[in-house]
């Protein structure tokens, strides 16, 4: 049976997100653009684009969510060892550009690009609008490891992460909940589930709640 999938281009507004597919995972709809407008009423309403280059924009809203709450970062003997001798040092939104490139052109499981020419322009964008974030950590004077992510009032969306050494991208996720956790900030957004991040403490949230998470910092994860 085909699927229907709504298009921006014709709807002009996103579905609810309620809408979006069981058997897709989240797949919500299609089309429209990549302008600092759009992906922020995304983020806000809990939908984020992914797709590969060459590809139709797609949105999507999995019906459960990978947060980490900030404080319940789970820090292994190990990693805290590694800190302790490598002492790393932490630099936000110091070289965003450099940081999103870092991401898009490291090697993945998965096929296909999805940081792309298109996305990498619009989140520098993003960045330029205040909506966006990156962290760098440097062990030695060198760059280790980074990420970058959308923010909004009470939950920092993270999007990708690079390593250049061992452990490069677990700092990078320490000292950005460290950060977070100063902020009060409810949630470290992961998107979908990644067995790296459920050992350092992420899980599961239904897209309800995390929808709640959005628009109040007091909330229930039930």
């Amino acid at each position: 049976m085909p699927i229907y999938l709504p298009d921006l281009v014709h709807c002009g507004e996103f579905p609810p997100v309620d809408q979006a597919l069981d058997e897709l995972d989240g797949l919500l709809c299609m089309g429209g653009d990549l302008s600092v407008s759009r992906l922020l009423d995304a983020y806000q309403k809990g939908i984020f684009p992914w797709y590969n280059e060459n590809e139709p924009i797609l949105w999507w809203s999995p019906a459960f969510r990978m947060v980490l709450p900030p404080q319940a970062i789970h820090i292994s003997r190990s990693l805290a060892k590694a800190m302790r001798q490598n002492k790393p040092q932490f630099f936000f939104n110091r070289h965003f550009e450099e940081v999103i490139k870092q991401c898009a052109f490291i090697k993945r499981q998965q096929a296909g690009r999805w940081i792309h020419d298109e996305m990498i322009e619009a989140y520098i964008n993003m960045f330029k609008a205040g909506h966006a974030f990156c962290i760098e950590v440097e062990t030695n004077a060198q760059v280790v490891g980074g990420l970058y992510g959308v923010k909004t009032q009470h939950v920092y969306c993270g999007e990708s992460m690079f390593s250049n050494d061992t452990n490069g991208s677990k700092f990078a996720m320490v000292g950005l909940c460290a950060y977070l956790n100063s902020q009060h900030i409810q949630y470290l957004d992961c998107q979908i589930y990644n067995t790296h991040l459920a050992a350092m403490g992420a899980h599961l949230i239904p897209r309800n709640t995390f929808i709640r998470a959005l628009t109040t910092n007091h909330f229930s994860e039930t």
